[in-house]
């Protein structure tokens, strides 16, 4: 049984980019199955083994390599983007980027082959057949394990306002689900997802990740699919709730913002802050998380001292000017991924509509 182990939290401040695509076709449709793309040609050799599906044929997931410094993420993400473009486009393919593909029906679609998902297919059954989601994944290194735990532990306030800000989902089978990320509910009704527990230190979380495993409860550390966990093997931070997006500039912002918190974050737990975190109920995280899946942009949450209510608007003021960043509030000035689909999708048709979630490179 793999485990990771406390051992692997040595570097601080690195990071790793992973990002859910979709195989589209000329028009920009879902393609029912793509294995050339992965399994029958070699891809680009900076997506060797960088490069797999996820558990439909059309969805396939990248990765970046290690990033040593925040100001090398943006050429890291855009190399490996042009190489997956490159590598569609030579078999006939394209690549799409949202939360949710906006014309995908998941019945009309093929899963991947692959021994770990049709082990899933099989033991989660409808929730995961229909699971067409796609997201964006940050890991930030963090040098301690306990501190890791206890970083994961703060950054479950700050999920909903990446997600607010992410919204890129409001299509499900090719309806309008009146949500701004429908990906995130269709996710959460899959086991171990959404807003996880307060762990009290590193030996909690491993008891646990520990205890999931030999009661068959999952295969693999992987399948503890939460919004933000300690990543035991790769001695990281992931926080894993953006929809996908297909600008990049929306996602360098994302990881300019996880950066951020976790740096900070760290430093708060070297000089002894107890922090908020244990106060914090998971009913009203969750409380945070539904406002943002149903009101993107136009979401207001609770705060983070529980008193009241704050617009994201002035949340993401607050937060770019605590941090010293700005790819946030550049995001949140833009019309929303959900908003963009949808007026483009009344204005222009459904062709309009594909091509408009078609991956960036620049």
């Amino acid at each position: 049984m793999e485990r990771g182990s406390r051992d692997s939290f040595t570097r601080m401040g690195t990071l790793g980019i992973e990002e859910e695509c979709f195989v589209v076709d000329e028009t920009g449709r879902p393609t029912s199955g793509t294995d050339e793309l992965v399994y029958e040609h070699d891809p680009p050799e900076i997506l060797e083994g960088r490069l797999d599906h996820e558990l439909f044929k059309f969805v396939i997931e990248t990765q970046t390599p290690l990033i040593e410094e925040p100001s090398d993420a943006r050429e890291s993400l855009l190399e490996i983007r042009r190489a997956l473009v490159d590598h569609a486009t030579a078999y006939g393919y394209q690549i799409a980027a949202a939360g949710l593909h906006p014309l995908a029906k998941w019945r009309e679609l093929e899963h991947a082959e692959k021994s770990r998902y049709r082990s899933q297919l099989d033991r989660i059954q409808y929730p995961q057949h229909r699971n067409t989601t796609a997201g964006v994944h940050v890991h930030v290194g963090v040098d301690d394990a306990d501190k890791a735990v206890w970083i994961a532990n703060e950054l479950r306030w700050y999920v909903p306002i990446m997600l607010a800000l992410s919204a890129n989902s409001p299509y499900w089978n090719g309806f309008d689900t009146g949500l701004q990320s429908a990906r995130s509910k269709i996710f959460e009704a899959l086991p171990n997802t959404g807003m996880p527990t307060y762990f009290e230190d590193y030996e909690a979380f491993d008891r646990f990740e520990r205890r999931m495993l030999e009661t068959d409860s999952i295969e693999d550390r992987g399948e503890l699919w939460y919004d933000v966990r300690p990543h035991t093997a790769h001695g990281t931070v992931e926080l894993r709730t953006p929809d996908g997006q297909a600008d990049p500039d929306i996602v360098l912002a994302f990881v300019e913002y996880a950066h951020a918190l976790v740096e900070d974050l760290a430093a708060a737990y070297e000089d002894g802050a107890s922090g908020y975190a244990r106060d914090h109920r998971r009913e009203l995280l969750d409380e945070n998380k539904w406002r943002a899946i149903r009101h993107g942009h136009e979401a207001s949450l609770v705060s983070r001292d529980l008193e009241g209510t704050i617009d994201l608007g002035e949340l993401v003021d607050r937060e770019c000017e605590r941090l010293g960043i700005d790819g946030i509030g550049r995001v949140y000035d833009r019309e929303s991924g959900a908003q963009r689909q949808r007026r483009i999708r009344e204005q222009s048709g459904s062709d309009a509509l594909c091509e408009s979630v078609l991956l960036q490179t620049e």
